[in-house]
């Protein structure tokens, strides 16, 4: 196999302009237009409204390469593309090749016989897409999601870039994945399939090796064909974690690892991967190569009938993991600035708040290969929608066709990857066509039937039958059975936030895995200000809700804030009290949920991250920063967790006019261990005033099994001044302070808290704050908010705490606590 890359020497040009522009590919138009200072900043204030004009022309790449004898000597050469966003012509020397419309595909085209030795013209004509969905729903409408464009079903092309109620319509195009030749003789490899036998001492690898002969479309495999790929071999060789190559073999059965070194999940062990590389061979020389790191390790669902309903657990070498994690969206409207170390940097940090799974939302594109390299590194089960979205779809032959070769092509590139948790369907599709919505035609319903339950575990049966396949998101196993049964299955939860119910709401509801549940905040004040002007930054200004996609939501933080905090002061204000606000929200779920592991097995927060800077759900904003959001996902998501499940006036009634009634006061502590260790804890608490000062306190030794959660007896507090004492509550393994937090009995906006009187001061990499009195979601930022530090946004009690600087300097440092909401 040759392979020439071709990337070089591109230019592009808007449609019936004389003018073209240097272009890079892989690319997009929008980036190519910002390099050449052809538009402005399309997240900047409410130049997304410009910049989606732009997408109602086409445009043209163009580029000249040299195609050498060993490229065009060979028997076969094909032109490949691995994406093309989205609808373009393909012309080589004047030749059309074809024309394509998506964008989650490769696409192949015979070239060998228009190829020259040099001044190859290579043409893609990209033509708009915002045309392309108008005509289409105007021919026949065909709904999905209101927060997207009309007519966004038509097209093969990740949904939110035409909007959604994060993200902006700004639907780029472009090359925006390799363009190469490739070139060879005799065959080349189609795929290779690696399956595990899991036995005492041992792992046999079975190798499924798939082979395209040249000048023909059909398939053939060893094992199967043999009399078609007579004069062909192959052979494999694995390379252990260390780097030492372990097994080289000739065309085996199985190819035997002995003593293997397990792949587990983050938090439950190590991450080793094998890699294992297969080589087609005709009379020895080597035709084509395959290569691909794998983590030895069992990986399925776990589905049991309980006392509850159904149990749905992912089940790693046997092991059932409480799943913590983060749906993930594109991490930019501009494909073409997601980069593997940006992915890395964002996966790295989902793994340092303690998360175990990612699950790949089914509204963007299927990730990078540099994704799912980072995710096998790092420990991260995915869940993977296929591309489907909050939308009905009409399966013509056509469509059918394209979207089989998409499943193909995708399952073949991700099917390797250790952290392949399972593949999902779509997103709330089942949940919201068994309602109706959606559907203008009967036809739209049975073809969802054909699309979920029928094509793609078809596909999966024959190119990936060993992972786990869920039917939609959420499910309860297909057929329209009751989708988002709480006792059956995955959840998506939003009677908290979109029903407007208070956060004492999840404590009502024990899902077995909520695969989405989430509360809005805004960004940081340096991350607002790199999309504003001074006279913005107010959060119901224009330009404040053109940075707001989810419809009335900055009222709608507004009323949260009402119910739990005193009003902001100013703006700045605001905007941390809202992450505090949703720090909360998710926490009080959280918690929650893991004080019942067993009956619940997962919690997937919507979202871990943003395509644009936006008032979101997310964790980590567009420019990096982690909300107080990400920061308490580290405590609540700790391997080993103790939290309180309170009484109080949350819990009862908040009116304060109501008519007066005794409050109920008590604490319920509960630690949870998700690790593969038993715990020898001491948990200590104590009733406090404001100031701090000990009113009464307890300890006690526990021990802790691996894998469950431990509750200790209830604690009566009703000798608690229920605006002026809390309740802190620690847990030490020794002298480590391994967990712990504060709990109040009423709103924060209505305890008395004392003026703490912080400081911080800096010593090398370490902040030592002090507090004079009980301090609340302190939160410590440099004036460039660039710093990542050990801990943030946490309670203290009156004293000392040292924290430690991760990155950034300590320059111009700010300390604040809810009390300085007011």
């Amino acid at each position: 196999m040759r392979i020439q890359m071709l990337h070089d020497n591109w230019q592009m040009c808007i449609n019936n302009t004389e003018e073209f522009l240097p272009a890079a590919v892989p690319g997009s138009v929008y980036q190519d237009l910002l390099d050449n200072g052809r538009m402005e900043d399309p997240y900047y204030r409410d130049n997304e409204l410009k910049a989606l004009k732009i997408m109602d022309n086409d445009f043209t790449y163009v580029t000249y390469f040299d195609a050498p004898e060993e490229i065009r000597e060979r028997e076969e050469v094909l032109l490949h593309f691995d994406g093309i966003d989205t609808i373009a012509d393909i012309s080589l020397n004047g030749t059309l090749l074809g024309s394509v419309r998506n964008m989650h595909r490769i696409w192949e085209f015979p070239v060998k016989s228009l190829l020259r030795d040099c001044g190859n013209e290579l043409k893609v004509v990209l033509y708009s897409p915002t045309r392309f969905i108008r005509e289409a729903y105007g021919e026949r409408p065909m709904e999905g999601s209101s927060d997207a464009m009309q007519g966004f079903p038509y097209l093969r092309k990740a949904h939110c870039m035409f909007g959604w109620d994060w993200g902006p319509r700004l639907p780029d195009a472009g090359i925006w994945r390799p363009v190469k030749l490739l070139a060879f003789d005799h065959a080349r490899l189609d795929g290779v399939y690696i399956t595990q036998k899991h036995e005492p001492g041992r792992v046999a690898l079975q190798l499924r090796v798939d082979v395209q002969k040249a000048g023909r479309k059909n398939i053939c495999r060893f094992g199967r064909d043999e009399e078609e790929l007579e004069g062909l071999s192959w052979r494999v060789k694995v390379t252990d974690p260390d780097g030492k190559v372990i097994l080289t073999e000739a065309c085996p059965e199985e190819a035997v690892i002995e003593n293997p070194r397990l792949w587990w999940p983050n938090g439950y062990g190590e991450q080793p991967l094998y890699l294992v590389e297969a080589e087609l061979l005709k009379d020895g020389n080597v035709l084509d190569s395959w290569s691909g790191r794998i983590g030895l390790r069992t990986m399925s669902v776990h589905r049991e009938k309980d006392e509850y309903g159904e149990q749905f657990a992912h089940e790693v070498n046997g092991v059932r993991i409480f799943a913590m994690g983060a749906d993930y969206i594109p991490e930019d409207n501009i494909l073409s600035r997601v980069t593997p170390e940006r992915t890395y940097s964002l996966l790295k940090q989902a793994k340092d708040a303690n998360f175990n799974c990612i699950r790949v939302w089914g509204g963007g594109n299927y990730p990078y290969d540099s994704f799912w390299d980072a995710c096998d590194e790092l420990g991260l089960v995915v869940w993977e929608d296929f591309m489907f979205a909050c939308a009905v779809y009409d399966l013509t032959e056509e469509f059918e066709e394209t979207i089989t070769a998409e499943f193909i092509d995708n399952i073949k590139r991700i099917r390797h990857h250790a952290s392949l948790g399972l593949w999902c369907g779509n997103n709330e599709m089942e949940m919201f066509v068994a309602q109706g919505n959606w559907v203008s035609r009967p036809k739209e319903k049975s073809d969802y039937v054909k699309m979920y339950e029928y094509i793609i575990p078809k596909v999966l049966k024959e190119y990936d039958p060993n992972t786990f396949y869920w039917p939609a998101s959420p499910s309860s196993g297909g057929a329209f059975d009751d989708p988002n049964d709480e006792n059956r299955g995955d959840v998506h939860y939003w009677d908290v936030w979109h029903g407007n119910k208070p956060i004492t709401e999840y404590r009502k509801f024990y899902f077995r895995y909520v695969s989405e549940f989430g509360f809005q905040s805004f960004p940081s004040l340096k991350t607002v200000e790199t999309f504003t002007e001074p006279e913005d930054r107010n959060i119901f200004s224009y330009v404040m809700e053109k940075h707001q996609r989810n419809k009335t939501a900055n009222g709608k933080i507004m009323n949260y804030m009402e119910q739990t905090f005193l009003y902001p002061n100013d703006f700045d204000t605001t905007l941390y009290a809202s992450q505090l606000l949703q720090a909360e929200a998710i926490r009080y779920g959280v918690e929650h949920f893991r004080r019942n592991r067993g009956r619940c097995m997962g919690t997937v927060i919507w979202q871990l991250n943003d395509c644009w800077p936006v008032a979101s759900w997310s964790s980590i904003d567009y420019c990096g920063r982690w909300k107080a959001l990400h920061y308490y996902a580290k405590r609540f998501f700790a391997p080993v967790m103790l939290s309180c499940a309170e009484e109080g006036i949350l819990t009862q009634d908040t009116n304060p006019n109501a008519e007066p009634y005794e409050v109920k006061k008590s604490i319920h502590l509960c630690v949870a261990n998700e690790t593969m260790q038993e715990q020898q804890l001491r948990v200590e608490w104590s009733l406090r005033n404001n100031r701090s000062e000990i009113l009464r306190s307890g300890s006690e030794e526990v021990t802790v099994s691996p894998l469950s959660s431990l509750w200790l007896e209830k604690t009566d507090c009703m000798d608690a001044d229920t605006y002026g004492d809390y309740v802190s509550y620690t847990c030490f393994r020794g002298e480590e302070r391994v967990s712990g937090g504060t709990v109040i009995f009423c709103a924060p906006k209505h305890y008395r808290f004392a003026d703490p009187g912080l400081t911080v001061t800096v010593s090398g990499d370490e902040l030592t704050v002090r507090a004079q009195a009980y301090a609340r979601g302190v939160e410590i930022i440099n004036e460039a908010d660039d710093m990542l530090l050990e801990d943030n946004y946490f309670d203290m009690d009156a004293g000392e705490r040292k924290v430690k600087i991760l990155k950034g300097s300590p320059d111009g440092l700010k300390i604040r606590s809810v009390y300085n909401i007011r």
